[in-house]
C-alpha cells in the first residue's frame, strides 16, 4: 500500500495524577527518517523510548511529536540558593567596579539561568511510560491512517499519469514510423538517407520509456517505502524525454514531447510526497 509522507495524528487522555496528556504527531516530507520531539520537563528520559515507537512504524519523513500536559498536580518550585548567592555576589562586584547605582530587581534574579526549576521527579516515579506508550501508539495509528488515505489518492493520480504517458508514447511511436519513412524518401543519395536515419532514430528511447513506465506502474503496487525508487524512475523518464526532444524532426512529435515532459515533472513533484 502506498503511503504519503504528510499527515497528522493525535490522542489525549486523562492520566492521574498528571492530568490530561495530549500526544500530537505531524509528518512532513523528508529524504530520510527524522524524528523531532517537544516534551515537558521530566519526560526527557523517555525520549529514546518514544522515538523507538515512532521509528518502528514510520520509515521515511520528518516526524514532529509534541507532548503536552494540562491540569493535574502542580509541580514544586525549587530555588537554587547557592547559585543565587553566587549571582548576587557577582552582580554586587559589577555594581562596585563600574559604580552602578541601579538596584538588583527580583524579576532579574528569577530569570537568571538555573535559579528556578520545577521538581519533576514525581512524573518518573509514577511510572507513566506504560500509559504514555499506549497514547503514543494510538496517535501513531491515527497518523498512519491519514498517510494511507493520502497515499491512496496519490496512487490513483500517479497510475493515471503513467497511463497518459503510455498513450503519448504510443502516439509518438506510430507518428515516428510514418514520419521517418516520408522524410527518408526526400533524400537523393543513400549516404544522406543513412546519415539522417542514424541521427533521427528514436526507437531505443521509445522502448526505454515504455520500460520505465511499466516499471513505474509495477513499483506503485508494491508495499513499503518506494518513494526514492519512483523518483529515480521518473528521473530516467525525464532523461529519455530530453533525448527524444533533441533528436526529433517532426513538429507533432515535438509538441507531444513537451506534454510528456510536463507530465513527468508533475509526477516527480508528487513522488516527493511518498514514503
Amino acid at each position: 500500500m502506498l503511503n504519503s509522507m504528510t499527515g497528522f495524528g493525535s490522542k489525549e487522555k486523562e492520566i492521574s495524577p498528571f492530568g490530561k496528556i495530549t500526544v500530537e504527531l505531524r509528518s512532513t516530507n523528508h529524504k530520510f527518517l527524522e524524528t523531532v520531539l517537544h516534551m515537558p520537563e521530566g519526560f526527557l528520559s523517555l525520549e529514546d523510548k518514544i522515538k523507538r515507537e515512532i521509528e518502528s512504524k514510520i520509515k521515511r519523513g520528518r516526524i514532529t511529536c509534541a507532548i503536552n500536559i494540562a491540569g493535574g498536580r502542580a509541580g514544586e518550585v525549587c530555588v537554587n540558593k547557592d547559585l543565587l548567592k553566587n549571582y548576587l555576589c557577582a552582580l554586587k562586584t559589577i555594581q562596585k567596579q563600574f559604580q552602578l547605582k541601579d538596584e538588583v530587581r527580583i524579576d532579574t534574579l528569577i530569570h537568571l539561568p538555573g535559579v528556578l526549576s520545577l521538581k519533576t521527579g514525581d512524573i518518573l516515579k509514577g511510572n507513566i511510560w506504560p500509559q504514555l506508550k499506549l497514547l503514543v501508539n494510538e496517535a501513531l495509528s491515527n497518523l498512519m491512517k491519514m498517510r494511507q488515505k493520502e497515499g491512496r489518492a496519490l496512487f490513483r493520480y500517479l497510475r493515471s499519469r503513467a497511463g497518459a504517458l503510455k498513450t503519448s508514447i504510443d502516439f509518438i511511436n506510430t507518428r515516428f514510423n510514418k514520419a521517418i519513412k516520408d522524410k527518408a524518401k526526400r533524400f537523393k543519395t543513400d549516404e544522406e538517407r543513412s546519415s539522417f536515419l542514424k541521427n533521427s532514430d528514436i526507437t531505443e528511447e521509445i522502448e526505454r520509456l515504455i520500460f520505465h513506465i511499466r516499471n513505474f506502474k509495477t513499483k506503485l503496487s508494491k508495499n513499503g517505502p518506494i518513494g526514492k525508487e519512483l523518483d529515480f524512475i521518473a528521473q530516467e523518464m525525464q532523461r529519455e524525454a530530453n533525448t527524444l526532444a533533441a533528436k526529433t524532426f517532426d513538429t507533432a512529435i515535438s509538441a507531444r514531447i513537451v506534454q510528456i515532459k510536463s507530465q513527468i515533472e508533475k509526477v516527480r513533484e508528487q513522488v516527493q510526497n511518498i514514503e
